[in-house]
């Protein structure tokens, strides 16, 4: 057995939920253990957010460039895909993780590298990876911070056949010739037109009958629309039954059919990583979501010692939600420790609210996708009266000045009784940076009697504010 030691807190899993939520307990007063199996700054960092942004962006501005005139016929070459893959490679520190271990020694987190699992109340067990064993015990609290992996369809020969899940699809060094994209959600979409400008031929197979099925019905048609004009296959209805590699890949789609391809990504869905977490020793099932109150704190553990932030407690799967949880479920448990009344009101500072009501999310296709909050569909559910207000964002003089030939939408979902926004989408080229917006307007529920004097600049994108609003007052 190695050295023991005792925390205040202990938080396992060092991605960015681990560190937010660590970083705010030490602001608060406490001792704090960190343990990471992988690398500090977890899936974000070096597999997801990162790398696919960092894969996405050299095909968009180009692309941005050939839409202008003046600046299209200057661009005459190709895609470096190998520059483009440099480039990714050093914004994920070339899979290292020095410098995110060296910022936890300068805040005051001791980090852990080993597997951690709970056993039993306030303690967790460390292997590292020699096989030592430590003992960390929690004098207050143990936070899971774990997240999520890949989910895979029990397939015939997927096991054997070497598919990619999102890991491989963002830290591939060579571009496939033919990728297959299984699944029509985020991830799909945004690695289908990541690899389709990088000069893959690219097919995307998609179960249902559309595409980014949690968002606003528009917001997929106008991706799918895009997708096809870049080359990239998408059908919908389709459902494979196996796989099987024999130099290529070959994909069973039924009847008959089949698609042979270099690469195959599924991209479909996530799992929590609590498998071998140790649930178990403290009461709750191996591999389950756990379930917390908006506190974080777990509602199957009795003691009030146990808390969950980010992906693995299944309120909303996004990294800057796993950050917003761990700043204040960090928070929480400092002041508990400390004996600290709560702020337990909506919107207060002890409670994840943005979790249920604003929660704000991109995706970067071509074009992007930018919303937050309620979709009309999901308001209607909630049984809130409610009205869609909707605008070409092609009408705006500055989409026009942005690209010829934009194509884009706008949806607010107006509250009809409080005369405030439950949700805003927005569709097309370069809208993600309009998002901020709409999230303080949904989060603060700012009247739009208020909005009317947030007067937005011309001539900038922006101004689909005030287009939205005229259309609500008629």
């Amino acid at each position: 057995m190695g050295a023991s030691g005792e925390f205040d807190l202990v938080v396992v899993g060092g991605g960015p939920t681990g560190e937010n939520l660590a970083d705010r307990a030490v602001a608060g007063g406490l001792s704090v253990a960190l343990v990471e199996h992988q690398l500090v700054g977890g899936e974000c960092s070096y597999w997801a957010c990162v790398p696919s942004k960092a894969l996405l962006r050299p095909p968009a501005a180009l692309r941005e460039a050939r839409r202008l005139p003046g600046a299209g016929e200057s661009v005459r070459g190709a895609i470096d895909a190998d520059a483009v893959l440099r480039r990714r490679d050093s914004f994920v520190g070339d899979w290292k993780d020095d410098g995110q271990a060296e910022w936890l020694a300068s805040v005051g987190i001791e980090l852990v590298r080993g597997h951690g699992r709970l056993d039993g109340e306030r303690r967790v067990v460390v292997e590292g990876r020699d096989g030592e064993r430590r003992v960390l015990t929690a004098r207050h609290a143990v936070a899971v911070c774990t997240g999520t992996t890949a989910a895979l369809p029990p397939l015939p020969g997927l096991g054997a056949a070497g598919v990619w899940t999102s890991r491989e699809a963002t830290s591939a060094h060579e571009v496939p010739g033919r990728l297959a994209v299984v699944g029509g959600g985020v991830v799909a979409v945004e690695m289908a037109t990541a690899w389709a400008g990088l000069g893959s031929r690219v097919t995307v197979l998609v179960r249902g009958s559309g595409l980014l099925p949690r968002m606003e019905p528009f917001a997929g048609e106008l991706v799918a629309e895009a997708l096809a004009d870049a080359g990239v296959d998408v059908r919908f209805g389709v459902s494979v039954g196996g796989v099987e590699r024999a130099g290529e890949l070959v994909l069973d789609l039924g009847e008959g059919g089949e698609l042979r391809t270099d690469e195959v990504l599924f991209a479909t869905g996530r799992r929590p990583a609590t498998g071998d977490l140790g649930l178990e020793s403290v009461g709750l099932e191996p591999g389950g979501w756990i379930e917390v109150d908006d506190t974080g704190l777990a509602t199957g553990v009795p003691g009030g010692w146990l808390y969950a932030a980010g992906d693995v407690n299944h309120r909303a799967l996004l990294t800057h939600q796993g950050k917003y949880q761990g700043r204040i479920f960090g928070a929480v448990i400092a002041d508990r420790a400390a004996g600290r009344e709560l702020d337990m009101a909506p919107w207060g500072r002890s409670v994840a609210t943005a979790d249920l009501a604003a929660v704000p999310q991109v995706v970067f296709a071509d074009p992007e996708v930018a919303a937050v909050g309620l979709t009309l569909a999901e308001a209607e559910a909630a049984g809130r009266r409610v009205r869609a207000v909707d605008y070409d964002l092609g009408n705006v003089a500055g989409a026009g000045l942005h690209a010829d030939g934009y194509r884009g939408r706008a949806r607010a979902v107006v509250d009809l009784d409080r005369e405030t926004l439950l949700g805003v989408t927005f569709v097309g080229p370069g809208v993600a940076e309009l998002l901020h917006s709409a999230t303080i307007a949904v989060t603060a529920e700012v009247p739009l009697a208020r909005l009317w004097h947030a007067v937005p600049a011309f001539p900038t994108i922006s101004e689909v504010w005030l287009r939205l609003l005229e259309t609500y007052r008629g």
